[in-house]
């Protein structure tokens, strides 16, 4: 009984072992497939800005002309700095905020029609669920955010290193 127990043991350390060695994929995936899916959405809406003014117009979006500029350019910029890993968590929290207002807008009766058993048929509500996820864990370790962190003297909670303390050990 006693090996039995050891060998779960070690197959339960190779698989923590393993998915530790990986975690870096998850908030690096997302970001390249949110990254892209905004890029790419941003890229159409500059492209054919007139009729995105026109179908913001016909949603009731106030300053229509305005907000389709901003949106359009937050996507682009945003995509390509979310690929990149800068300014993640900002990005992702201004990209949350386009999709609340698309669910209070364009997809609103989509969302109703779908909730509460259906929502991840609603694209704007899975995009925020992931988007609220990089707000809250980050742009991960390959990630300009993370090289610029460390170049800027920040440790991994947060805080910064003070020019006086003892210097950090190395790694």
């Amino acid at each position: 009984m006693q090996s039995f127990k050891s060998t779960v043991q070690r197959f339960a350390a190779l698989g923590l072992t393993i998915t530790g060695a990986l975690a870096f994929l998850a908030p690096l995936l997302t970001r390249l497939v949110m990254g892209q899916a905004f890029y790419l959405t941003g890229h159409g809406k500059l492209q054919n800005f007139d009729r995105t003014v026109s179908f913001f117009s016909s949603l009731g979006i106030p300053f229509p002309a305005l907000n389709a500029g901003f949106v359009s350019t937050l996507e682009y910029v945003g995509g390509m700095c979310l690929i990149l890993g800068l300014a993640t968590r900002i990005i992702a929290f201004l990209l949350s905020g386009s999709m609340v207002v698309a669910l209070l807008t364009a997809d609103k009766q989509t969302f109703i029609d779908k909730f509460p058993t259906d929502l991840t048929d609603v694209v704007p509500f899975v995009y925020l669920l992931f988007l609220a996820w990089l707000v809250l864990t980050g742009p991960g370790p390959v990630s300009l955010d993370r090289w610029l962190s460390k170049w800027l003297g920040r440790e991994e909670d947060g805080s910064v290193r003070s020019a006086l303390a003892t210097p950090a050990p190395a790694r």
